[in-house]
């Protein structure tokens, strides 16, 4: 099966993950992960029911390959079926942007990356109530739909939007300083949409000049990050360091907070993190 091929499978598969969680919208419950790295974070049956239909149809289609997922069926850990962290590994958020779901927000999405030794290979983030599809194999180019992406080339100025995670507290629990200068003084327009993945997306498809996740974990950038590679955008850790290729060996849902942004505008949104940091 040719990697294109497999892009198709796997969009598919996201649709139908879709449509599951969709079913559920408007009448579900928010329930509270119990594990020690999920810091009481929500997580509904929806999410269960979408990982339960993307594991199922990732298996059957490549039964060799690794598996890690937000969650389990439990809550009590998160899913990490890997016996070779340097081959080719899932990574799943089967609905991204789970309070905006809960509370009714109409902005959230399913997210099924392909990493090969760590690499991004592959990304799919279904749009759930836009019905749009963001999609990436390496070498193939970015798309929404039918329609091909490009990253944003130029720098920041009045006009740009700038892309907030919804939870801005870093590891001593405060704002970062570059964020209340950025909320206090620049001009630059400010958007939170409270799923990770659909903000690094607007990236890539050039809506955006740049998205800022301070507390994101692996399966929120898997899949956005092959999206942005073929988009030609720049992803970083938010000290400029590469995220990828990524370390997968027992990983428990640690922190990966990240920096999207056009080649420009990354470099000028680095220097501002460092300087006001």
């Amino acid at each position: 099966m040719s990697l294109g091929q497999e892009l198709q499978y796997v969009v598919e598969l996201a649709r139908g993950a879709g449509k599951i969680v969709l079913e559920q919208f408007g009448h579900t419950q928010r329930l509270t992960k119990t594990h020690a790295a999920a810091n009481r974070e929500a997580v509904t049956e929806a999410d269960r029911a979408s990982q339960r239909f993307i594991v199922a149809g990732l298996k059957k289609r490549f039964p060799n390959d690794g598996v890690i997922g937000e969650e389990n069926d439990t809550g009590d850990a998160i899913t990490f079926d890997v016996h070779d962290s340097n081959g080719r590994v899932w990574v799943i958020d089967p609905v991204d942007g789970t309070n905006n779901f809960v509370a009714g927000l109409r902005a959230f999405c399913v997210c099924i990356g392909l990493l090969e030794a760590g690499r991004p290979l592959m990304g799919v983030v279904f749009d759930v109530c836009q019905d749009q599809v963001y999609a990436a194999a390496r070498g193939e180019g970015a798309w929404l739909d039918n329609r091909r992406l490009a990253a944003a080339a130029g720098p920041m100025d009045e006009s740009s939007l700038l892309m907030i995670t919804s939870n801005l507290l870093d590891k001593n629990k405060r704002v970062p300083g570059y964020l209340i200068r950025w909320f206090a003084q620049t001009d630059w327009k400010l958007r939170i949409l409270g799923s990770a993945a659909l903000e690094a997306v607007q990236v890539a498809a050039g809506v955006a000049h740049g998205a800022l996740t301070v507390n994101g974990k692996l399966w929120d950038v898997a899949a956005p990050a092959a999206i942005l590679q073929e988009a030609g955008a720049v992803l970083t850790s938010l000290r400029g360091e590469e995220i990828f290729p990524f370390d997968m060996a027992n990983y428990k849902g640690a922190k990966v907070p990240f920096l999207a942004a056009g080649p420009k505008a990354h470099s000028e949104l680095l220097r501002e993190i460092k300087s006001y940091s």
